[in-house]
């Protein structure tokens, strides 16, 4: 965002406190679209650029008969160039009610109708907060107001890392923040903080965003409608792959039933399921498309099976986590040399062999949970720390690490993270990560790469949870729901593209 904002100021050309001008602008808009001029305003600003733009917006609120009363905290007798001339900018303005602190601060009565505006901090804080801030803070927090914050709340780190505080960040209702998210919006123990978020565009350079190589990013329809390949009308099934799926143990039969269902409705030709003789009855049945593979044993996975006819192999869902199973899965990665995807027990059961993880062939897909992923790493201390691990060890062992949650992100040897947008609450519900593996194994028998397969399955396997839904509701969606909606998932998909 600072390269951002130098290369429009620098190419437009614009001024800084102009630029300041527009995003205050759009985030009025945005702010008047929601409240209207009964409910008071408190606006409280900090010395540097995120308090210029508070500022700005008290300026403009008053300007259009919102009753505002704006509190500048310049403890240090030190403001930001553009926050001085939107100081004055303001003091200048009819009607407005500006308040300086510059020692001891006397805090105004907030009743519940205010909305209280937290213009403190930004981007570039780069330290905990403490003292006078973090007393304010808090009495931020202690207030009955709906508070919004400025581009991201005050005290928050943008890249998530949790070493600030806790006490000291605002708790934000919602945060309108300034043309690009920030990493710390798609983490889970930032998410209190952050509230309900909406991006706004303030016309920073296109040009500009188009030359950026960013580490980060956030999965848009548009990117994965052009990852799809078309379906040729004289295919058969060899055409579209043969996928193995090693699943299910005695009593968890259920996990290669979801995985192997969400595997055929994903376009692959034929799907073989590799599991227990116990489960024989319950597959035939439950999915009779499936071609099973008898393990050796009756109730569990402990005969390695030759993968040299199947396009990828899925291994994991439901196959349990007992020393054969163990022996098993290690021999089983040993010897496959095909596009895998490797989830549930199988990865609880590589964390006990982590030397492991630098063999497994380049462009292998691991699906871990936060938990999963602390087995493969040591490093579970929140989401940032996860976040960091997964990425690393996609870096160092070649491998990509789909790290499941809210916004999944996808981890790529390259070094890229992408956010994933789809999916809700509801697909929080045992089996939906089965479904997950059953999606990207049939994928990559398709013939997609293993990021392409990544990011197309993800995000179309939350597209099927958002259309559950839509008419299920949240509260009541179970795993087999999710497959259900498949087919309109890949429908809803297909016709973005051109024929």
């Amino acid at each position: 965002m600072r390269e951002l904002d130098a290369y429009t100021i620098k190419n437009e050309p614009i001024a800084s406190v102009d630029l300041m001008e527009r995003a205050a602008s759009a985030l009025t808009a945005a702010f008047t679209a929601k409240w209207g001029k009964e409910h008071p305003v408190k606006v409280f600003a900090g010395p540097g650029n995120n308090g210029g733009d508070a500022l700005a917006v008290a300026r403009i609120l008053t300007g259009r008969g919102y009753r505002v009363d704006t509190y500048l905290f310049n403890t240090g007798g030190r403001l930001s160039e553009d926050c001085e001339v939107n100081r004055k900018r303001l003091a200048d303005t009819p009607g407005a009610n500006l308040t300086e602190i510059t020692s001891k601060f006397d805090p105004p009565q907030i009743a519940p109708a205010d909305i209280l505006i937290d213009g403190l901090f930004g981007t570039g804080l780069n330290k905990p907060l403490e003292g006078g801030y973090a007393s304010l803070v808090n009495f931020i927090n202690a207030t009955p107001a709906t508070v919004v914050a400025i581009d991201i709340p005050s005290g928050l780190k943008s890249d998530g890392d949790a070493y600030v505080q806790h006490d000291a960040i605002v708790h934000a209702d919602y945060t309108f923040t300034f043309q690009l998210p920030k990493p710390a919006f798609f983490m889970a123990d930032c998410s209190e903080y952050v509230g309900r978020w909406e991006r706004l565009d303030i016309g920073l350079s296109a040009e500009g965003l188009a030359a950026a190589r960013p580490s980060m990013s956030l999965t848009e329809r548009t990117d994965i409608t052009a990852l799809l390949k078309p379906r040729p009308a004289f295919g058969h099934k060899g055409t579209f792959g043969h996928a193995l799926l090693v699943a299910g143990s005695f009593g968890m039969a259920g996990a290669a039933v979801l995985s192997a269902r969400a595997c055929l409705r994903s376009g692959v030709g034929k799907v073989t399921v590799h599991t227990p003789t116990a489960n024989n009855d319950i597959l035939q049945v439950s999915v009779p498309e499936a071609i099973l593979s008898h393990d050796a044993s009756l109730e569990e996975f402990c005969t390695p099976i030759d993968t040299t006819p199947y396009g990828a192999v899925g291994i994991g869902p439901g196959i349990g986590l007992s020393h054969p199973t163990e022996k098993a899965l290690l021999k089983q990665l040993a010897g496959t040399h095909v596009p895998t995807v490797i989830d549930a027990d199988a990865i609880t059961l590589l964390g006990r062999h982590r030397d492991l993880l630098g063999r497994l062939p380049a462009g292998t897909i691991l699906t871990p949970h936060p938990k999963e992923m602390a087995a493969l790493s040591d490093n579970y201390a929140g989401s940032h720390a996860t976040l960091t691990a997964a990425r690393e060890l996609a870096k160092r062992c070649h491998l990509f690490v789909v790290l499941k949650g809210h916004f999944t992100a996808i981890c790529t040897p390259s070094g890229h993270t992408y956010f994933n947008p789809t999916g809700n609450a509801g697909m929080a519900t045992a089996g939906s990560g089965d479904v997950l593996t059953g999606v990207l194994t049939a994928l990559l028998a398709r013939g997609y790469a293993s990021e392409a397969a990544c990011r197309l399955g993800v995000y179309v396997h939350g597209l099927a949870g958002d259309l559950a839904a839509a008419e299920l509701g949240e509260e009541s969606l179970t795993a087999s729901d999710i497959i259900r909606k498949l087919p309109a998932a890949f429908r809803d998909l297909y016709s973005d593209v051109k024929p």
